[in-house]
């Protein structure tokens, strides 16, 4: 327990060595860049970021490393997992980034956050280690070379929230003291294009958000498209400034006052412990993979593994959180209200002029009543009302036929009539 609280009280950072290596020249200098390496680091994760990763469609991991994307260089992956070779083999490229000898721009992508090795260290051993020390012989932690690879890369890129916030391994309890990519590298650091780690979060990322980041920063390292808009965390502006209520295929429930209270039910889910209207997410939007599927989309609640405090903030899972207690009755209150008002405007928007003068609905699938309830009209009236007012132009308006009083005019003569006049 005494180590644990004082693996707590330390903040340990990247010690970025002061000798430069390999610094890559950016833009067009002699030639366009083709080719871009990227190492992929697998700190503590569960892999599941490759797994989206390799998913993805717009644009595919495919695409990427077959420099098939007009204007973009062509990806180099080294991917412990992905990748054809091993051993010293696979390594041969890392280490030459290390030492400054690649002779090409590269960046890191991140996945997993990343532990502090000197805990473990100090019995000998590692967290998360890759390749092995030519010298020693001892595996090398991947915090190592996430420290060595940072000074010269073009970009670090931190995908999953394991990566982007600490996830999962550094919530409460955990004895590896893990921390984040922002966390290791420190608040002053930069990149060779002078960018601090950017942040694709998500417990995995829509895998299209991976790749649809990693194309936008290429095309600024190729000189071919601006920086992109990020938020003051690193985050993709366009992926995140959303939450995910606002693009929920449910929330139109909320304001109807309509909550599921059972899974498997079509209404918001917020009474089961959706945290959905404060994290910021576009999974509803943009789908797990495809465009299909994604927590709500599927029946699942949002359980707020985009967000910096996950998993610890939104804490125990699948329990109503503490403010919808104001916000469910409020919208309970008004929502039948707002219900009727929508229900009244769908049910008119259901008839065309010709069934309302008929009073019938000619539909042979179903008996369809097509008589206005009392109610219907009594609210239609105020309705059109509002709904004309500071408008010329409506349906049946003086304005209309005088516009058609020409056409009008001439049908009214009758064909003959119309025929001689010409």
């Amino acid at each position: 327990m005494s180590n644990e609280c004082e693996t707590k009280k330390t903040r340990v950072q990247a010690r970025l060595p002061r000798k430069q290596g390999y610094v890559p020249r950016f833009l067009l200098d002699e030639s366009p860049i083709t080719e871009v390496h990227a190492f992929w680091i697998a700190g503590m994760s569960c892999d599941g970021c490759s797994i989206a990763a390799v998913g993805a469609k717009h644009p595919t991991v495919e695409q990427l490393i077959t420099g098939t994307i007009p204007g973009l260089p062509k990806v180099i992956l080294h991917h412990p997992v992905l990748s054809v070779t091993a051993g010293a083999a696979f390594m041969k490229a890392f280490h030459a980034a290390k030492n400054g000898t690649l002779g090409a721009p590269y960046v890191i992508i991140q996945e997993g956050s990343i532990a502090d090795e000197d805990i473990a260290g100090k019995f000998g051993g590692y967290w998360s280690a890759m390749g092995a020390d030519p010298e020693t012989g001892q595996p090398i932690p991947t915090a190592h070379w996430m420290r060595d690879l940072a000074q010269g890369a073009a970009a670090v890129i931190a995908v999953g929230t394991c990566a982007t916030w600490g996830g999962i391994p550094a919530a409460a309890g955990n004895i590896t003291n893990a921390m984040s990519v922002m966390d290791y590298l420190g608040k002053d650091y930069l990149s060779g294009l002078g960018l601090p780690p950017i942040n694709i979060p998500g417990c995995a990322p829509t895998g299209d958000n991976i790749t649809e980041t990693v194309a936008s920063v290429l095309m600024f390292l190729a000189g071919v498209g601006p920086l992109p808009e990020f938020d003051e965390l690193g985050r993709p502006a366009w992926m995140f400034q959303s939450t995910v209520h606002q693009g929920c295929v449910r929330a139109g429930n909320y304001e109807e006052g309509k909550f599921a209270d059972q899974y498997g039910q079509k209404e918001c889910l917020v009474e089961l412990g959706c945290w959905g209207p404060v994290v910021q997410c576009n999974m509803v939007s943009r789908g797990a993979i495809g465009h299909n599927g994604g927590c709500m989309n599927t029946g699942g609640i949002c359980i707020g593994c985009t967000m910096p405090g996950f998993p610890d903030a939104f804490a125990p899972f699948y329990k109503k959180p503490p403010g919808t207690l104001v916000s469910s009755t409020i919208s309970r209150q008004t929502g039948s209200f707002v219900s009727y008002l929508r229900k009244f405007t769908q049910r008119k928007g259901n008839r065309t002029e010709r069934w309302q003068q008929d009073r019938e609905v000619p539909s042979g699938w179903a008996s369809v009543n097509g008589v206005t309830p009392a109610a219907d009209k009594f609210v239609g009236f105020f309705y059109d009302k509002l709904k004309r007012m500071g408008t010329e132009f409506t349906p049946g308006s003086a304005r209309q036929k005088e516009l058609q009083k020409s056409a009008s005019h001439y049908l009214a003569k009758g064909p003959q009539t119309a025929i001689a006049a010409e």
